[in-house]
Order: C-alpha cells, then structure tokens, then sequence
C-alpha cells in the first residue's frame, strides 16, 4: 500500500512540475510539492520524523538568509540607484544592454538571482517606459545574465545552494572552476539579443521632468550596509563556519535597523520557493527511500544511464529542466545520485543553470522577469524569449562543456 501511495504522489508531482499547475485552478508547483507532502503525511506512508530527515535542513536555511540578506539592498535604494544610474545610458541603447547584461550577472552572482530580477523587472520597465523604449530586449537581457551569472556562484540559485550544500563544494573553488563560462554566457547574451534587437528597440526621448535622485530619498550612507554586509559574508565563505550559519548571522544583523520594521523584511522572502523545496525534498525523499526504487535507481547506474559525462549531463538538464524545472530536476538527480563525484556536482550546477535559459519555463527568473513585466504593461511572449534564449543556451553550454572538458574536471 505504501509503495502505490508514495510512487503515485511521486509520479503525479513531477507531472505537476512538468504542468506548471493544475488548469482551472490557480494553484503552481510549490502548492503541488507541498499538498502532496502533506497527502504522503495523511495517508500514514511516511511520519512526521521521516518527512523531516528528507529536507536538507542546511540548504533551506541558506535559502531563507540569502533572501533577507538581499532585501537590504531593496530597502537601501541600491537597486533604484543602480538602474536609476542605467537610466543615463538611454540614448546609448547598446550601452544600456551592455550595462543591464553587466548588472544582472554581477548582482546573481552575489545574491539570489530570483530576488534580483523581482526587484530590477519593475524598475526596469518603469524607466525604459518613460524614455520610450521598447523594454523587451532589455528584460531578456535581466533574465537571461540572472541565470548566467548566477552560475558563478554556489549561493547564486536555489539549485546551486543545494548542490553545495549537498556536496560540501567549496565556495571559492566552484566560483574558479564556473566563472569563465559565466562570463562567457553573459557576453553571449549580450551579443544575441543586440544582434536581434538593434533595429527595433526604438529611440529614447527626454524626460519631461528629470527624476529625483535616488541618494537624495535613501541618503549614499545607506549603500554602506548592504555592501559590507555581503563583503563580510564573503570574508566568513572562505572560513570553516558552515555557509547557512554565515549567512544567518549576517541576516540577523541586517535586520536590525532604525527605519525599516523586521517584518518588512520576512515580506521579502520567497517562503513560495521554500515551500517548492521543502515539499519536494519530502516527495523525493519518500520514493527514493522505497527499496523497489532504489533499486532501479542502482540499476540505471550501472547501465551507464545516469548523466556523467559533459554530453549526457547537458543533454539531461536541458530536457529536464525545461520540462519540470531546474530546481525539481537538481532534487531528483542528487536523490538518484547520492554519492555523486564533486567534478560531476560542478557541472550539473553549471549546466542546469545555463540550461535554464533555453524557454521562458525553464527557470523561476524568466517566469519572475515575465509576470513583473506583464504588471507593468509589457508582454514578453514565449516567442520572444525562445528567440533569444535559444541561441544563448545552446552556445554557452557548449563553450561550458569544452571549458569543462579542458580542464579535466569531466569527459565527454
């Protein structure tokens, strides 16, 4: 009985994932993972104690940190300011992509690419507006570097924290090995979309009435918090202190504030996305507990079907993570491969990232970027992205599966 009950949660889950949600109802992937916890709980296949052995504890306190951390730069005016400082480039349209490209790879790469694209979308629609721009190159620009920087870094997406949580990857030494092929995804991304877009983004007019300076409402001494504070987190990555408690502290210390109320700040978290984790952590958890599968997930392996080279593993996360997500897809293969290599956990954090580029479905930033903008008034259609996105993904997962196939870390 148990058996049917967990591996038809499992199955009908992933099928919500691959779904998007239910239609007819307004309900998405994190409600799916998590009614289907609470069904696995219900129907007596798994107690409360297992469900609770299944989250990976370490990588959703990360997650929570990371997102309070990253509100401070909103309540700090560093986000208004910086795309108040792009704003500039407007009549220098080129520029202006090179500066959003530059922005949102950079920003990822330090913070939680999903909080970056929440906060920049709606500014950056507002601005490019107002000058008379045609804001769609400018947003598959943002959607696009969030994804590629934040390969960068193991604390750029959820799934990177949860395969260096998972993996014990060191932080420094994964940001060697992934941030030439970042780097080279942003310039790729760059290229394509002003390439496609040149002719067509439009001429920028004068404002009317010249904006209020963003300093002028926040006070410059704002910056200073949110920069030291992510100096400090960094200085704290390259000691023996585990990256959740790091990062928790600095959170803690963020908070305390004169102007800004704490529970401002626990508005500011994504507790939608933890709910996506910490449900499917459960659901996969409970299936790959099952003897029956774990058995098959040993028998994969030894048939050489499991990803392990540069191919299979690029191949897997673009199929996967345009069909169910990259965050299920990570869940479900570090479940099926728990004693994965270190080599092969660097690259499925590159390529799942990078992979996410490829549709407007395949990762939350794009989702993020493209509902933002529809609140401004802008459509970016799933033709529209895929235009983009394609060429993007298909190059700068090559250029990465070279780069890893160069410096040895993986074969082909």
């Amino acid at each position: 009985m148990i058996l049917w009950v967990v591996s038809i949660l499992f199955v009908v889950t992933y099928l919500g994932m691959a779904a998007g949600g239910i239609r007819g109802l307004r309900i998405d992937r994190s409600w799916i993972a998590g009614c289907a916890a609470v069904l696995l709980l219900v129907s007596g296949a798994q107690s409360p104690t297992e469900a609770a052995n299944h989250l990976d504890a370490g990588a959703l306190l990360l997650l929570l940190a990371l997102m309070l951390i990253s509100a401070q730069f909103d309540f700090s005016g560093v986000y208004a300011w910086l795309n108040q400082q792009l704003s500039h480039y407007a009549e220098q349209p080129a520029l202006l992509l090179l500066g959003v490209v530059v922005l949102g790879g950079v920003l990822s790469a330090l913070l939680v690419n999903d909080i970056v694209a929440f906060a920049l979308t709606p500014l950056l629609c507002h601005s490019l507006l107002a000058r008379g721009l045609d804001p769609r190159p400018f947003l598959l620009a943002l959607a696009l570097s969030c994804n590629a920087g934040s390969s960068a870094s193991l604390i750029g997406n959820p799934q990177n924290i949860l395969i260096g949580q998972a993996g014990g990857l060191d932080f420094w030494s994964y940001s060697w090995i992934a941030a030439p092929p970042a780097l080279a995804a942003l310039l790729i991304t760059y290229g394509v979309i002003w390439s496609q877009w040149r002719k067509r983004w439009g001429t920028a007019k004068s404002l009317l009435q010249e904006e209020t300076p963003v300093e002028r409402i926040y006070g410059a001494h704002s910056y200073l918090k949110p920069l030291l504070a992510s100096l400090v987190l960094l200085g704290l990555f390259s000691t023996d202190m585990p990256r959740e408690i790091s990062a928790l502290l600095i959170a803690a210390l963020v908070m305390i504030s004169r102007r800004v109320d704490s529970r401002d700040y626990v508005h500011k978290v994504d507790w939608n996305l933890l709910l996506l984790f910490a449900g499917l952590f459960v659901v996969t958890g409970a299936a790959l507990s099952l003897p029956q599968v774990a058995g098959m997930a040993s028998s994969l392996a030894q048939l050489g079907l499991l990803p392990e080279g540069v191919i299979s593993l690029a191949s897997a996360s673009l199929l996967a993570s345009n069909l169910i997500g990259n965050v299920p897809f990570v869940i479900l293969l570090l479940g099926v491969q728990p004693e994965a290599s270190e080599s092969l956990l660097v690259g499925l954090a590159i390529m799942s990232t990078l992979a996410g580029n490829l549709l407007l479905i395949g990762s939350v930033v794009n989702l993020i970027v493209a509902e933002s903008a529809r609140r401004q008034g802008v459509r970016l259609g799933f033709v529209d992205f895929a235009r983009s996105g394609v060429p993007v993904t298909l190059l700068s997962m090559s250029l990465a599966g070279i780069w890893l196939v160069l410096g040895g870390w993986l074969s082909w």
